[in-house]
């Protein structure tokens, strides 16, 4: 199970490092300033939880008695709702689409509080 949530974490992060760059060179001539904030707000926050699930990984295959992996996946399934939410708000303006942000906020949230239940837990 770690090996995928390291997946996970390396695709976040290559992925969260060639839409900045997009963004700083493709979007920032289209967008308004306020729109470009709202897609680096994107990227910044896929870029943590990128982060966050290569360290669970680790966490994963250093404590398996701990069931890590559950946080993982909610802090995955939630970068995908929230920051992927933003990127399309962003380019293309349909302001609806921001309601699917916080639902991914609060996936990746309860991601960080799993991690901390079940690393504490037991133990």
């Amino acid at each position: 199970m770690g090996r995928w949530l390291f997946a996970a974490g390396s695709l976040l992060g290559g992925t969260g490092v060639a839409l900045g760059a997009f963004a700083a060179h493709a979007l920032r001539a289209r967008l308004s300033a306020e729109r470009l904030v709202t897609f680096e707000t994107g990227v910044r926050y896929q870029m943590y939880h990128a982060l966050a699930l290569l360290a669970l990984a680790w966490a994963v295959a250093s404590w398996p008695e701990r069931g890590l992996a559950p946080a993982g996946w909610l802090m995955a399934a939630g970068t995908v709702l929230f920051s992927g939410s933003l990127y399309l708000l962003a380019v293309s303006g349909v302001r609806w689409i921001g309601l699917v942000t916080p639902v991914g906020g609060v996936l990746m949230i309860a991601g960080w509080g799993v991690a901390a239940w079940r690393t504490l837990a037991g133990g």
